[in-house]
């Protein structure tokens, strides 16, 4: 059985882990007949976001890792504890919180700033050359990860995709229920709520990028 490591980002599409993207993305790895394990930053959000309004909650603060707890159901561990050794694949769903706490793409765009604990993750699987996927906004991790122009996608929103190709890598414009797979870095990307209408269409990208990503050797 493959085990994966997932990383999340809190709890909530403004300021965390898109929630759809990462119940979905649990469930399509148990279906595909593998376990998993989920990881978080232990750090302060970059600010909490009021889901009902829209608005930044001033005066509040809350810790990833303890809001992506909720996602995960209380099965968590500090992403400083995550041993490549111990996984065959990474997947990182996404959520404004992949660009605003595991890195600052959404704020700074291409002069962003990564968390070192998630960055050192994700460049230990790119390094041991296992699998890994990305979700929606993630891949803006992703370019900083691979570099080298590596083939990846957010959907077709141009400014986002100018922003990654400033990182290092080669956007490549890609429908909600598709996916991008660079096979040489062994990393599959996928639009999800970036293009998503839909939870339906949400699961389908998430879905394919799962079964893909679990395919490769």
């Amino acid at each position: 059985m493959k085990q994966v490591a997932v990383i999340l980002s809190g709890s909530g599409v403004f300021d965390g882990a898109e929630l759809h993207e990462a119940v979905l993305t649990l469930l399509a790895i148990e279906l595909e007949g593998a376990a998993y394990q989920c990881f978080a930053p232990d750090m302060e959000q970059l600010h909490v976001v009021n889901h009902l309004t829209g608005e930044v909650a001033e005066g509040e603060t809350r810790n990833v890792l303890v809001e992506s707890a909720r996602v995960a159901r209380g099965d968590i561990k500090p992403v400083s504890e995550c041993d490549v050794n111990a996984f065959d694949v990474l997947i990182l769903p996404g959520g404004f919180g992949a660009a605003k706490n595991l890195c600052t793409f959404a704020v700074d765009g291409d002069a962003c700033t990564f968390n070192d604990d998630v960055l050192k993750v994700c460049r230990a699987f790119a390094a041991a050359k296992k699998p890994a996927a990305y979700a929606c906004i993630a891949p803006a991790l992703a370019a900083k990860v691979y570099g080298n122009s590596v083939k990846l996608t957010i959907g077709n929103d141009e400014a986002t995709a100018n922003g990654l190709n400033a990182l290092g890598a080669t956007h490549v414009n890609c429908a909600v229920d598709e996916v991008v797979v660079d096979n040489e870095v062994k990393l599959v990307t996928t639009p999800a709520y970036m293009l998503a209408q839909s939870i339906t269409e949400a699961n389908n990208s998430i879905s394919k990028m799962v079964k893909t990503v679990l395919s490769m050797k």
